[in-house]
C-alpha cells in the first residue's frame, strides 16, 4: 500500500486524492496475485476483482468509446453461448459456465478500463501481484510434488503432476508463464541485486512448469522467453543493453538446461518426464483422440448453427474439445464460433502494431503480449476459455491500447506546443 500511494508514473497526470490512488493499486496487485489461487469456485479472484470493480466506478473509473468495439464482441458471444445452453439451464454445471462466461467477459473490460489510466504504476502492481502469486502456486506445486507438506501431496498434485493452487496442472503451468516472463526481464535489464533475486524466483516459477509436466507449458515457456527476449533486442535502445540482453539469456539456458539434467537424475521425475515428453500419447491419436475430435467437430459445427451447447461435447465423443476456437462453435453456435475467432486475432493483429511503440510500460507491454501469443497458440489444443489469468491479459492489453495512442497524442501535442514557444 505504501508503495501504491508513493509510486510515480510517467505517463498521465493523476487527479485523484492520493489515498484513492493508492486504494486503486494496491486492489491491482491483489487482483494480480489472487488469480493463482483457484482450488475451488467462486474463486478469491472473482470477489477481488467484483469489489475492485465496485471501488474503481465508485472512485472515478471510466468508460471509453475505444472500448465499444471490444463490449460489443464480448456482448454478442455471450449470447451466443446463452443461446446454445437455453436446453441445458437446468443443469447446474451448464449455468455455472454460463455465469462464468459472462463474468470473464466482465473482468475483460475491467482491466481494459483500469489499465487506460495510471498505465504505467498499475501495470508494475499488477506485474507484481502476478509475481508473488506466481511464487504461492509454485512453491506449493514443487513441496506438494516433493512430499514437504504432511498430507500435501493429494492436496497439490494431481495424476503425479504438480497443480498448486490450481484445479489442473495444465492451468498452473499455462499461469506461470507471464509472471516468469516477468521475471526474466529483470535478470537480462535490472541491476545485480534485483536481477538476482528474480533469478531465484524465475528459477522457482520454472521448477514448477517442469513439475507440472504440461507439454504445452513446456513449450509455451521456451517459445515465449525467446519471442520476447527477441523483441527486447529489437526495441533497445543502445547497443549495450542488447548485448547484456543476449549474454544474460544465453546464461540463463545453460543454468536451466544444467537444472532440468539435475531433476532428470531423480528417477521419478526422469519416468515422468519421458512419458509426457513422448507425442504418442494415447488420447491424441485415432479417429476419436484429440485431433480427430478436431476434424469431427469442425464438420458438425457446420451442421448445427446454433451449437450444441456448453459441456456437451464429450456426450458425442469421448473428451471434450480441447481445441477453445472448436469449442466456440459447439458451446455458442455459429455466433460465438465467428465472434471468438474474431476478438482473439483482431486483438493479436492489433498488438503487433504496439510493439516499437515508445512508451514508458513498453517493457511490460512484450512480456504480456508475448505470454498472450502463447495462450492464443495453446487455445488450439487445450480448452482455455475459462481461463482467468487468460481474460485478465486481453483486457489488460486493450488498456495499453488506449493508453498508447492516448501517449502519443500528448506527447505530439507537447512537441508542438514546445516548436510554437521556440518560434
Amino acid at each position: 500500500m505504501a508503495y501504491a500511494a508513493t509510486a510515480e508514473t510517467s505517463d498521465f497526470p493523476i487527479t485523484a486524492p492520493p489515498g484513492v490512488v493508492a486504494l486503486q493499486r494496491a486492489l491491482v496487485w491483489l487482483a494480480g496475485a489472487s488469480v493463482a489461487i483457484v482450488f475451488f469456485e467462486p474463486s478469491p479472484y472473482e470477489f477481488v476483482t467484483l469489489i475492485a470493480s465496485v471501488l474503481f466506478f465508485a472512485t472515478g473509473l471510466r468508460m471509453r468509446l475505444v472500448f465499444m468495439p471490444l463490449l460489443f464482441t464480448l456482448i454478442v458471444l455471450n449470447v451466443g453461448y446463452s443461446i446454445g445452453a437455453i436446453p441445458f439451464l437446468d443443469k447446474p454445471e451448464v449455468m455455472n459456465w454460463i455465469l462464468t462466461s459472462w463474468y470473464m467477459a466482465i473482468t475483460v473490460m475491467f482491466f481494459a478500463m483500469v489499465i487506460a489510466e495510471d498505465t504505467d504504476a498499475r501495470l508494475d502492481m499488477l506485474r507484481r501481484g502476478l509475481i508473488v502469486g506466481a511464487m504461492i502456486a509454485s512453491i506449493s506445486g514443487i513441496a506438494g510434488y516433493f512430499h514437504l507438506v504432511p498430507g500435501g501431496y493429494d492436496l497439490l498434485t494431481l495424476y503425479d503432476r504438480a497443480r498448486g493452487t490450481f484445479k489442473d496442472p495444465n492451468v498452473l503451468g499455462a499461469f506461470l508463464i507471464l509472471p516468469a516472463l516477468f521475471t526474466l526481464q529483470s535478470v537480462v535489464s535490472d541491476r545485480f541485486g534485483k536481477a538476482f533475486r528474480n533469478a531465484i524466483a524465475f528459477g522457482i516459477i520454472s521448477l514448477a512448469v517442469l513439475l507440472s509436466f504440461s507439454r504445452a507449458a513446456w513449450g509455451g515457456l521456451i517459445i515465449t522467453s525467446a519471442f520476447m527476449l527477441m523483441l527486447m533486442v529489437f526495441t533497445s535502445r543502445s547497443p549495450a543493453q542488447r548485448s547484456r540482453i543476449i549474454v544474460m539469456a544465453l546464461i540463463a539456458v545453460i543454468l536451466a538446461a544444467a537444472l532440468v539434467a539435475v531433476l532428470l537424475s531423480l528417477s521419478s521425475v526422469a519416468d515422468m518426464f519421458k512419458q509426457r515428453a513422448s507425442f504418442d500419447q494415447s488420447y491424441d491419436e485415432g479417429r476419436f483422440g484429440r485431433f480427430g475430435r478436431h476434424i469431427l467437430g469442425a464438420q458438425m459445427a457446420l451442421q448445427v448453427p446454433f451449437g450444441i451447447g456448453p459441456l456437451q461435447f464429450h456426450t458425442y465423443f469421448p473428451e471434450d474439445t480441447h481445441n477453445s476456437f472448436l469449442n466456440a462453435f459447439m458451446s455458442g453456435g455459429w455466433i460465438s464460433g465467428v465472434c471468438y475467432p474474431a476478438l482473439v486475432f483482431v486483438s493479436v493483429i492489433t498488438g503487433f502494431r504496439y510493439i516499437f511503440v515508445r512508451v514508458p510500460w513498453q517493457r511490460a507491454y512484450l512480456a504480456i503480449f508475448s505470454a498472450f501469443l502463447g495462450i492464443v497458440g495453446e487455445s488450439f489444443i487445450i480448452d482455455t476459455d475459462h481461463w482467468r489469468h487468460f481474460w485478465m491479459m486481453l483486457g489488460a492489453m486493450w488498456g495499453m491500447y488506449a493508453a498508447a495512442e492516448r501517449y502519443r497524442a500528448t506527447s505530439a501535442s507537447s512537441l508542438n506546443a514546445e516548436i510554437s514557444a521556440a518560434s
